[in-house]
């Protein structure tokens, strides 16, 4: 069998490839992107059906040339998109020998084939009967519609490297959340795998996350936006702080942007980052072209260029998690209430619960179930908290009565050292007949100390009637 390799991904690009002459596009009916989307289906199911066979090399290379061939004509072709071309490689270079049709189906909606291929979804895994939300997208499998191209790569790098503590924290906290965030994608025929790749890139589940514009919450609501989505004050508290508010607030969001950008996911998440209007001129300027056009792609922020395949690296590593040597803990997030027996604060939960099952404690989780509170504010005995299954037994054995309970007390009670405050400087004003030595007489200075404090020169000390002179440094203060 022939080594397959990337040079129609290249051929693919080359068309938008600055430098190279532009081919001219042309127009063609709807049934032509279907007949090429066909073709790449079939050519890839004939491909691994072959070589599952043991036939001949030659059937298996009259299939990938079929394949090189339509994928060429797509880079031609309005509304077709060199993304899903791009996936079928990839898939097709990461079968392992022998693969069964469809064994390189990164989205299978069937659970069992999954995780015969070892790469289920950790949370697919736990819940069979929600594989097939997880991983598809308007009726399309994640894996047809995420190119797998050098920013990708770079980006599943980086958070396999550097950011690999920030997934993680992502992963946990989001797994804490995931009763209130996913009902609300599922609801809007979202995939959860996009769900956990953006909140991992706007706040890594840090449900009180706050940036420097003044963009809010988990999934990061300018206040505008967040209205625009039935985000805002209820009894003083702000929505954008809650989860399941703005997981439903950013899944109407994506369903009207891919309305908008029919159906290109990369666009709709450009456009969360970058800002709708943005993005819609860009398609306008640019119809039928992906995000990963030059055209496109070079025009956008820098910011926006390394948003999206952050998002869809964190979304792909959800999936497939297995493939890059990565291992999601297993958590015990069942959702539970506590009533409290006496009166306590978040706080004051966090220190008496310790590091019981948790090695980070436990503050991040109980801010995040919690998010109206002040974990500061003293809660009243009789208060209901919503907490993971862990805590409604550790806080009935550490956190009722005991030394912990004590310390935890005790701390909070404490308060950090005030300055005491500077009094204001006292002014005299000027008035006609004033002297410097009359002032300085009248509030107990020298002439020295009083011309001194307000910078007035010798020999002649000049005043003006309304001055302000001040006198705070006398001893009559």
């Amino acid at each position: 069998m022939r080594r397959l390799c990337f040079t129609i991904p290249a051929c693919v690009l080359l068309a938008a490839c600055a430098g190279q002459p532009q081919h001219a596009v042309e127009k063609v009916p709807d049934a032509a992107v279907s007949a090429l989307y066909a073709r790449l289906d079939a050519d890839t199911g004939n491909y691994l059906a072959a070589r599952e066979a043991g036939v001949a090399a030659d059937k298996s290379n009259a299939a990938l040339d079929d394949l090189q061939t339509a994928a060429a004509q797509c880079a031609v072709t309005h509304g077709c998109d060199p993304a899903r071309f791009f996936a079928a490689f990839d898939k097709l270079l990461r079968a392992p020998p022998n693969a069964a049709p469809g064994a390189a189906d990164s989205g299978d909606e069937s659970p069992d084939a999954s995780a015969e291929a070892g790469e289920t979804s950790p949370v697919a895994a736990t819940l069979p009967e929600a594989g097939r939300a997880v991983a598809l997208l308007k009726g399309h499998k994640l894996g047809d519609i995420i190119a797998m191209n050098d920013p990708m790569k770079v980006a599943i790098e980086q958070w396999l490297t550097q950011y690999r503590p920030n997934l993680m924290r992502a992963w946990e906290n989001y797994q804490y959340l995931r009763h209130e965030m996913w009902p609300q994608y599922e609801k809007a025929g979202l995939p959860e795998a996009l769900l956990f790749g953006m909140l991992a890139q706007e706040s890594g589940g840090k449900v009180h996350a706050v940036s420097r514009s003044g963009a809010s919450g988990p999934l990061q609501f300018m206040s505008a936006t967040g209205a625009r989505f039935g985000l805002g004050v209820v009894d003083g508290f702000d929505q954008r702080f809650d989860p399941a508010q703005a997981a439903r607030a950013n899944a109407a969001y994506i369903n009207e942007q891919l309305g908008v950008f029919n159906d290109n996911l990369e666009l709709a998440i450009a456009a969360y980052n970058g800002g709708e209007g943005a993005m819609q001129r860009l398609a306008q300027h640019h119809p039928d072209e992906g995000f990963w056009n030059p055209k496109i792609y070079f025009a956008v922020s820098p910011e926006t260029r390394d948003y999206v395949p952050m998002v869809l690296a964190a979304a792909w590593l959800f999936l497939h998690p297995e493939r890059y040597n990565l291992q999601f803990p297993k958590l015990d997030t069942a959702p539970e209430q506590i009533v409290l027996q006496q009166p306590a604060s978040l706080d004051e939960l966090t220190v008496c619960l310790g590091q019981d099952g948790n090695a980070d404690g436990w503050f991040r989780t109980l801010r995040n179930l919690n998010p109206a509170f002040d974990p500061r504010q003293k809660l009243d005995a009789g208060t209901r908290l919503h907490v993971a299954a862990p805590l409604a037994a550790a806080y009935a054995k550490l956190c009722t009565s005991g030394k912990w309970v004590e310390l935890a007390a005790d701390l909070h009670a404490a308060a950090e050292p005030v300055a005491p405050a500077r009094p204001a400087p006292r002014l005299y004003v000027v008035r006609r007949g004033d002297t410097l030595g009359a002032i300085a007489h009248k509030h107990g200075c020298s002439n020295g100390d009083l011309a001194r404090l307000n910078h007035l020169k010798p020999p002649h000390y000049l005043l003006r009637i309304g001055q302000d002179l001040r006198v705070s440094g006398c001893r009559r203060e």
